[in-house]
Order: C-alpha cells, then sequence, then structure tokens
C-alpha cells in the first residue's frame, strides 16, 4: 500500500480524445474554479448540479470558486435518494438546462453521489448532444467507484440504470475532507463498494480493509486516502482495458445482479445501493462455493468482512420466481441469459452466464434467514 503516505494524487484515465484526470487531494473544493480553467479555457456559463442534502453543505464553496475564477454559474437541485433516479429528475434537468440556454461547450458539474453524478452524465450527453462535464463525488461510493469510468443512467421500474450512455467525465475531482458529513450507514455503503475492488482483482487491498476497516469507518484521512487511491487505480486500469463493457469491465459488477435485484424489488427505497450490492456479493459467495468454483470458506470470510464494516447480512425473503424476474431485467445479461458475476478464489473473479435456474432457486431458499437490522 505505497499510496498510505500521499496526500494528493493525480490518476489519468487514458481514452484518446476521451481522456481525463482523477485528482484527489483533501481541501480541493475550494480550487475547483482555477482547475476549470485550466482545462475548459476562459471561463463562461455553467451548471451545478447537486441536491436537497449536499447544496446546503457545499454549493457555496464550489460556486464561491468558480465565480471568483470567472464563470457565470446556475444551480438545479434535486431530491436526494436513489427513488428520484428517474424520468421525473432527468426532466428537471433538462428543464433547467434549457431555461439555462448553456452551449455545447459549457459544463455541467454533479456536485453529490452516485445519483447525482449517474443523473448529471446522462443530462450532459442528451443535451445538445453531448456537453461538457465534471465530476465532484461527495460520498464514499462516489469517490472510490461511481464518478469515475464514465457510466451515466437513470432507473426505470423494470430496473436500475436501465437508461443511460457511456459518457466520460472531463474532470474527476475528489475531495475527501468531504465524507466528514456523511452520517454512519452512509459510510458503511461506500466501503462495500471499496471491498469490491479486493475481491475481485486484489486479495492484499481485502486483508488490509479488514485490518484497517475501524479507520475507515472513523474517516481516518490516511486510511481513506490510501483506500479511495486503490479503488480509483483499480477503476481507472480497468476502464482503460474495457471502457465500455464488452469483457472485463463486467466484473467490477460483482454483487451488483442480486444487488440491483433487491433494490429494484423493494422499490429503491430499503436499502442504500452499497447495502444491496454486500447482500449481492454474500449471495455471489455463496453461489460461488455451491457451484464449486470457490473453496470452502470464501462466504465466511466475505460475510466476517462486511459485519466489520456494520453492512446488512440477511437477503430480503422474496421467492425465487421474483429474484429471476427481477434478474431478467439487468442490463449485462445476453439474451435471455443472466450473467452473474462469481469468485475463483479472493481476488479473483470471473463471469458465468451457465447458472441454471434450478441452482439460484437452491441459492435463495439456503441463504433466506430472520431479518437482521440495517445499521444507522
Amino acid at each position: 500500500m505505497a499510496d498510505s503516505l500521499k496526500t494528493s494524487h493525480i490518476y489519468r484515465v487514458d481514452l484518446g480524445n476521451r481522456s481525463y484526470d482523477i485528482h484527489i487531494e483533501p481541501g480541493c473544493l475550494k480550487g475547483l474554479g482555477p482547475a476549470l480553467n485550466q482545462l475548459l479555457g476562459k471561463p463562461a456559463r455553467c451548471m451545478i448540479i447537486s441536491n436537497v442534502t449536499v447544496a446546503p453543505l457545499y454549493m457555496a464553496t464550489v460556486r464561491s470558486s468558480l465565480e471568483q475564477a470567472g464563470w457565470q454559474v446556475s444551480e438545479c437541485i434535486l431530491a436526494d435518494g436513489e427513488r428520484y433516479k428517474n424520468l421525473d429528475s432527468f426532466g428537471q434537468i433538462m428543464d433547467a438546462l434549457m431555461q439555462a440556454r448553456l452551449s455545447r461547450n459549457e459544463p455541467v458539474i454533479a456536485l453529490g453521489g452516485g445519483v447525482v453524478g449517474d443523473m448529471t452524465g446522462f443530462a450532459a450527453s442528451c443535451y445538445r448532444r453531448g456537453i461538457p462535464f465534471v465530476q465532484v463525488p461527495t460520498t464514499v461510493l462516489a469517490q472510490v467507484d461511481s464518478s469515475v469510468g464514465g457510466k451515466t443512467a437513470i432507473n426505470h421500474p423494470h430496473g436500475k440504470n436501465m437508461i443511460g450512455a457511456f459518457y466520460q467525465p472531463k474532470l474527476v475531482w475528489i475531495d475527501p475532507e468531504v465524507l466528514r458529513t456523511l452520517d454512519c450507514r452512509e459510510v458503511r455503503a461506500g466501503i462495500a463498494e471499496a471491498i469490491k475492488y479486493g475481491l475481485i482483482r486484489d486479495a492484499a487491498f481485502f486483508t488490509w480493509m479488514q485490518e484497517n476497516m475501524q479507520a475507515a469507518l472513523a474517516l481516518d484521512p490516511a486510511v481513506i486516502s490510501t483506500m479511495i487511491h486503490t479503488c480509483c487505480r483499480h477503476k481507472a486500469e480497468v476502464v482503460m482495458g474495457d471502457e465500455t463493457e464488452q469483457g472485463a469491465r463486467a466484473l467490477l459488477n460483482l454483487g451488483h445482479t442480486f444487488g440491483h435485484a433487491i433494490e429494484a424489488m423493494t422499490h429503491y427505497t430499503e436499502y442504500l445501493h452499497g447495502e444491496a450490492v454486500a447482500l449481492g456479493t454474500l449471495l455471489a459467495a455463496r453461489l460461488s462455493e455451491q457451484a464449486g468454483f470457490a473453496p470452502q470458506g470464501t462466504e465466511t470470510a466475505v460475510t466476517d468482512c462486511f459485519r466489520q464494516a456494520g453492512l446488512p447480512l440477511a437477503i430480503p425473503a422474496f421467492d425465487a420466481a421474483m429474484w429471476l424476474d427481477a434478474m431478467g431485467h439487468d442490463k449485462k445479461n445476453i439474451g435471455s441469459r443472466i450473467r452473474y458475476i462469481l469468485l475463483h478464489e479472493i481476488g479473483n473473479a470471473f463471469i458465468a452466464d451457465d447458472i441454471p435456474a434450478d441452482a439460484i432457486e437452491q441459492l435463495i431458499q439456503s441463504y433466506q434467514r430472520p431479518a437482521e437490522p440495517v445499521h444507522t
């Protein structure tokens, strides 16, 4: 973990003319204006898109930095929550962009978590057939994962992120200090996505997360810095190798096939995204063992790590037919085949699309148990 002594870093996501930097630095929120000038040239108009939770905390800081650098700033404030990641909120963003009359070279800035980032990116990809956008993530989940890679989308009642586009940002601007205003549940949910990187491609990082879990939960600056750096490095490497998820990038969806089904079946109201992914990862770990892909003890190790993080461990009690129907809408599927991301071992994931339905039915039946409370 060589990055542990660094307080700032820049990773380059090299995608030809779609390349951009991931800038990670404590306190950098105040420097966004000059950075945007350096990136885009002469300042003009821009729009900050945020939500009712984040805007009161950080809108003034970001707006001041931009205005001092010469930008004319407008705002669009959305409702907060996964259930608002929908066509209505997308329409609200588009209405705001139309009213502001931003031109094709004037950027939108996503100030918020994964929901704000995904919706802003999708709106930017559609408005005038594409305008620049900048990610300023304010949650653990967004800083370690969703702000990087250009996946943009909104949800549909039939499935999560079913309407969207691959559209890369011009810049990802990460200030770890903003995480201090998160509640504990949001921190835990984001850590679930960080653990994912250890499970799919870095066993040493998985062990490091276990050893440093309490410090991560307490937002220890050095530990959080290392965690963000490591996850962003992994995400950048994967995206550069497979930008539009034709192959290895699908491994980043460990836990997501089951997790997205959980979110859809509970109408995006009971679980944070990271919590649903954690539950989905537990299912994937058990399926990996039951199918003979992973050694015994894999599920236990994953469960123990999520328990350390204070994440929910009880699988919702929907019948197997509902699970299969919900997963049948997953965007990663090929034809009628449901694609699963499974484990050979911790640190080594693979794609499986030949798991029979009766194996999933057996899995669901074996993993249901009395509900445990979601930590708050």
